[in-house]
């Protein structure tokens, strides 16, 4: 009997310590929700941070809300009648274009496996791939 009545005061003991345990969880978990969801990271900010990135861009092109800079080429689709590049801007916005489109002053003209050609006023190109690699060229 003294057996018994032990095994029950055990039980009793642990089962204390669990409930006492599974309030502290759930005071953390409440915490928590209560907290600001934040991003892991940044999308737009590469390997280097955003400050490398915005030192590469050209100083004509600081200012223009529609500059291939301030965008990254997230989507190509390819077809057979028609093509079109999705682009994302900083604040999550999304435009597709389709070819012969214009972003601004520059006119997309060509795809091609993971980077979309556009042609600027000048005749010059420029080409934007998925790692968000601006590039000028006189030619493609």
């Amino acid at each position: 009997m003294f057996f018994i009545a032990f095994a029950s005061s055990s039980y009793a003991d642990n089962h204390d310590k669990k409930q006492e345990v599974l309030d502290q969880v759930k005071d953390i978990a409440k915490e928590l929700e209560e907290d600001e969801e934040v991003p892991l990271n940044d999308p737009f900010a590469g390997n280097e941070g955003t400050s490398g990135m915005a030192s590469n861009i050209p100083e004509e092109e600081q200012d223009n809300q529609l500059s291939l800079y301030n965008f990254k080429l997230v989507g190509l689709i390819s077809g057979k009648d028609y093509s079109y590049v999705s682009l994302v801007n900083s604040s999550g916005e999304v435009m597709t274009l389709t070819l012969g489109q214009y972003l601004g002053k520059i006119q997309l003209i060509d795809l091609r496996l993971n980077e979309a050609i556009f042609k600027k006023e000048d005749e010059s190109f420029i080409i934007i791939d998925f790692n968000n690699m601006i590039r000028e060229s006189n030619e493609y």
